[in-house]
């Protein structure tokens, strides 16, 4: 029996689509509930597919999902998948331990270190707070000058996670772009005054600093999603007069347009880390090879609907629709049924 959060946002819906078309007997429970334990009775597997923003999966849904995978559950996402998932300090050492081609990054937890690097490092580097998608939280950082003064309020008031200003801002240029409606528009005009919940519980991000080095040719950069032995791929522009692709709307599905490097890269990678389902955010370095800039595990439905085919891992090609919901459900039941029968 799986057991699927009852939510009717993220990956939830499709995977209650797959298996009622594929007639896979499953259970919807309450993952926030203190019964979720005996809920899970009879059953070998969760699918939960929690998210930065909500302030209770923040809370609580690793912890849950670690403990029932240490007593012998099948999860989504397990361990290898999401212990790192939106801490970029986090993936700056799994990345460097397992010698994935990543982008060069620099963590700092002691205020005179960070300054005194900041006085021999080279320039433009991009500031990055550990939690955040869709580039909230990142900065180009173009001097000394700059990266002291956010040093010295890193180790100081330290920095909201969600930017308010930089959030309408970005609402604004979706909307002349096309990629949003008024509505989107107002809704940041609100968060002026009213911030989400999730940002007020988790306060400022502060005593630690975060720069990458930054690769300056890149007008895009190429999301790849590893689930098993299947990828697919986008290409996300970057915003214009911004240097940031992600969370842009701006989207190339054309998979001729992908650098095959990257896909080779990411199913490398992706067995390095042994998680069910790692994306993998690419650009190129100043020598024009691919860097891994940071990974996850979720992504918006949405954003690759329009992809026309996925890779293999022999990196073929093929054309025609896909459903990675699907493939993620086949994937762990796949594990259950090889493995010694327990259930919660």
């Amino acid at each position: 029996m799986i057991a699927i959060h009852d939510s009717p946002s993220g990956f939830h819906p499709r995977w209650i689509n797959y298996c009622e078309s594929n007639g896979i007997s499953y259970r919807l429970v309450n993952c926030y509930s203190s019964r979720l334990i005996s809920d899970l009775d009879g059953c070998r597997v969760l699918l939960w597919h929690h998210a930065q923003s909500d302030p209770r999966d923040i809370l609580i849904a690793r912890q849950i999902l670690f403990a029932l995978e240490h007593a012998g559950l099948h999860v989504f996402p397990d361990f290898r998948t999401a212990w790192h998932f939106d801490d970029k300090v986090g993936q700056k050492y799994l990345l460097e331990a397992l010698t994935i081609e990543a982008m060069p990054a620099h963590v700092f937890t002691e205020r005179q270190a960070a300054l005194d690097w900041a006085n021999t490092a080279e320039f433009p580097k991009v500031f990055k707070l550990r939690r955040g998608a869709g580039s909230a939280g990142v900065q180009l950082v173009r001097n000394k000058g700059q990266a002291q003064k956010l040093i010295r309020r890193a180790f100081g008031r330290g920095f909201p996670v969600y930017d308010p200003w930089g959030s309408l801002k970005d609402r604004y240029l979706k909307f002349r772009l096309g990629l949003t409606g008024i509505k989107d528009v107002f809704k940041g005009l609100a968060r002026l005054l009213y911030r989400p919940r999730f940002s007020r519980i988790l306060g400022s991000e502060k005593g630690y600093v975060y720069f990458q080095d930054f690769a300056s040719a890149n007008d895009s950069d190429t999301r790849v999603v590893v689930i098993g032995s299947r990828a697919f791929a986008i290409q996300r522009h970057v915003r214009p007069g911004d240097f940031r692709a992600s969370g842009s709307g701006l989207i190339d599905h054309d998979p001729s347009n992908i650098d095959q490097r990257c896909i080779e890269l990411a199913f490398s990678a992706a067995r390095k880390l042994g998680g069910t389902c790692i994306c993998f955010d690419f650009v190129l370095d100043a020598e024009s090879l691919p860097k891994v800039i940071e990974i996850s595990y979720g992504f918006s439905q949405t954003g690759y609907e329009a992809c026309p085919g996925f890779w293999t891992s022999d990196f073929r090609y093929h054309p025609g629709r896909f459903d990675p919901q699907g493939w993620m459900v086949e994937q762990i039941l796949e594990k259950a049924m090889s493995a010694k029968p327990m259930s919660i």
